[in-house]
């Protein structure tokens, strides 16, 4: 296997995904993990991730030196880059200037990290500081116009140091800067395969739960759907499924997911209709945190409330939840000194439930639990439906939700899907989705002016949330778009499209 020691980068579970992409296996630790820890696992390679911290401020995250003795190729990615460079004897000073975004990276050598790539590569960087000094024993093999030693290397003891990040999709051939750490220089096999996961994974739910009864909260998303589908087939009759409609949904949504569930024999499936609860507490309220907070507790008083009704014969062990790795990475529930972006509400849920957690997907990403879903044979348009927040049109809504707000959100992202369906374009998008903005602005419609709200339109291209980059469609589409949008649905004057990547950016509005 390949292991990655996390220093609090929001990319370093996404660098374990990029490595099991390609087929073999990863694991993540913490920084500090004793170098005896490691070896334990029998790596071919070591990773160094990215981190927020500066190797120059005191205290900062430093992982055991011996780690450099075990005598295994290692990878230091930016924050690694810099860690790497000052504990074997270099120098790191803070940058002259600051390079963030998409830069041209000269190579200087070919062989073994950059081998099959051209002299100028366009690559991603998020850094301040810089090495400045090279270690003994080391070289440079590239450069960018502010940064000489952008990426250095000790051939001999098969160490590398890359300030840019080969994980994320800006950096356009940074798979393949994996790929030769990987296997041209690490000599790891491939041993991870989607159908053995997925096998894996209701055998692991089997022998977890035995012959307890799971609840599971089915939000119409599709990794709540995947993880009830894969305790489905592990125990059959004995998961609870609860579909809350809290009055966030998408249009249609209830019917649709409903219906596939009572067709696939899911029997034992609760519709529980708490609209008027969630607008309720929502109401007034527009920081985005809180926001998910409530919602979170929200629906532990609904799922509390439906096992005194309706489930309490039953004895009710796990809570399970369709956590994934992004959810995990950005709520900062996985490495120490993370910077926090945002809670999720299914990683708010206290334990005054009183059950057991169970995540079976909360170690893929999004691309991984389509893969998963496809083996356990889910219906097309369910499995690549655009991925859907837990908490719903609560965070496309800018602002207080309000009933008004809501309905146009709806109506709006309806029109904006079916237009993208239509002209074949939805399944060329990873996601899409309309949100509210909190202003009103003049227009001018049948020679009356109007005062009303403007629809902002996101469709971003991803392999698994982690990044984005906006998604190119076309002008004549996008015409289309906003002209249906302003035209059928009453309260809309003005339709937006956003161009901002992921980072700076993040996918969803709050």
């Amino acid at each position: 296997m390949i292991v990655v020691l996390n220093f609090g980068s929001q990319f370093a579970h996404l660098i374990a995904r990029r490595v099991r992409d390609l087929g073999v296996k990863a694991e993540i630790l913490p920084f500090d993990t004793p170098a005896s820890v490691i070896a334990s696992h029998n790596p071919v390679g070591l990773i160094l991730s990215g981190g927020p911290a500066s190797v120059l401020e005191k205290g900062s995250p430093h992982p055991d030196k011996r780690i450099f003795e075990l005598g295994v190729p290692i990878l230091g990615i930016c924050y690694g880059h810099q860690l790497m460079g000052q504990m074997l004897g270099g120098r790191v000073i803070p940058g002259k200037t600051r390079e963030f975004g998409k830069e041209h990276l000269a190579l200087k050598g070919s062989r073994p990290l950059f081998s099959g790539l051209k002299r100028s590569e366009v690559v991603w960087f998020s850094h301040g500081d810089q090495v400045s000094k090279l270690p003994k024993g080391f070289i440079k093999i590239a450069s960018t116009a502010d940064c000489p030693y952008a990426a250095f290397a000790d051939p001999k003891r098969r160490l590398f140091g890359i300030q840019f990040h080969p994980e994320v999709t800006h950096t356009v051939h940074g798979t393949r800067v994996l790929q030769n750490f990987v296997f041209g220089v690490c000599g790891a096999k491939k041993n991870w395969e989607i159908k053995a996961v997925a096998r894996h994974l209701i055998e692991d739910i089997r022998l977890e739960v035995g012959n307890s009864h799971v609840l599971v909260g089915i939000s119409g998303g599709v990794d709540s759907l995947v993880a009830a589908t894969l305790i489905h087939k592990a125990i059959g009759n004995r998961l609870h499924a609860v579909f809350v409609d809290h009055g966030l949904l998408r249009k249609g949504e209830m019917e649709q997911v409903s219906t596939y569930l009572r067709k696939h024999g899911f029997k034992k499936l609760h519709l529980i209709d708490a609209r008027k609860t969630f607008l309720g507490r929502l109401t007034g309220v527009s920081d985005p945190e809180q926001k998910r907070k409530i919602i979170g507790h929200t629906f532990i008083e609904v799922f509390e409330n439906a096992i005194k009704k309706e489930l309490k014969k039953y004895e009710i062990t796990y809570l399970a939840q369709g956590t994934i790795y992004p959810d995990r990475i950005e709520s900062a529930a996985t490495g120490k000194g993370a910077a926090k972006i945002k809670s999720h509400h299914n990683l708010t849920l206290p334990e005054k439930l009183g059950f057991k957690i169970l995540e079976p997907i909360k170690d893929l990403y999004k691309d991984e639990v389509r893969r998963v879903g496809a083996v356990l044979n889910l219906p097309h348009e369910l499995l690549w439906r655009h991925p859907f927040p837990g908490p719903g049109l609560a965070i496309r809504i800018v602002g207080e939700i309000t009933p008004e707000r809501l309905s146009i959100l709806r109506d709006a992202d309806a029109v904006y899907i079916e237009e993208l369906r239509k002209a074949g374009e939805y399944e060329k998008i990873w996601q899409a989705f309309a949100a509210l903005l909190p202003v009103k602005v003049v227009g001018v419609m049948g020679d009356a002016r109007t005062y009303e709200y403007v629809i902002a339109l996101r469709a971003v291209d991803s392999v698994d949330g982690m990044s984005a980059d906006w998604h190119k469609i076309p002008p004549a589409l996008l015409e289309r778009i906003s002209s249906h949008i302003v035209g059928r649905v009453r309260g809309v004057n003005r339709v937006l499209y956003d161009i901002t990547q992921k980072p700076p950016a993040t996918i969803e509005y709050e």
